[in-house]
């Protein structure tokens, strides 16, 4: 899916969460609305509960209609507003990160190390997931090359270089 459109619902989920806590009686239904359409668009779009942007989408809505509905979790609002302020400013995405440490998402058992990776790696524009594997790869690559040199041979991703 095209990434302008991606963003273009977290754009506009924004400014109508904002304008919501702003005082503008439609922000609300407004941001509903638009995150029922868009967690339907990428239920339809993906087809699978297991993909992990379409959790997220999911994740937002359930959290948007809990402090819509329940008054005393109406903070969870201004929590969402400033978890998506970090989303859009520096690709930073808190649910994401949590969603991955779900039994569900990770192919290793919870550890405090992997909630360190998890939460800690540097934000950007590819997803987590994506992130932590080219991190692991990385790892691999190091432990890969120290043993070479342990060994007086040339490493396989200097050797990759070269070619």
């Amino acid at each position: 899916m095209n990434h302008s459109i991606r963003r273009t619902y977290w754009q506009l989920t924004a400014l109508l969460l904002t304008a919501h806590l702003a005082g503008w009686p439609w922000g609300l239904a407004g941001v509903l609305a638009l995150n029922a359409v868009q967690c339907l668009h990428f239920l339809l779009w993906h087809r699978s509960l297991r993909i992990l942007e379409v959790q997220v989408r999911l994740l937002y809505f359930v959290l948007l209609v809990l402090g819509a509905s329940v008054p005393h979790l109406q903070p969870l609002l201004a929590l969402q507003l400033a978890g998506l302020a970090a989303r859009l400013s520096v690709d930073y995405c808190l649910a994401a990160r949590l969603l991955v440490l779900m039994p569900w998402n990770r192919g290793e058992p919870l550890s405090g190390e992997l909630v360190r990776r998890v939460l800690l790696t540097s934000p950007g524009p590819v997803q987590i997931q994506q992130r932590l594997r080219m991190l692991d790869v990385g790892k691999a690559d190091a432990t890969l090359n120290l043993e070479a040199m342990r060994h007086g041979e040339r490493s396989p991703c200097a050797q990759d270089r070269l070619r």
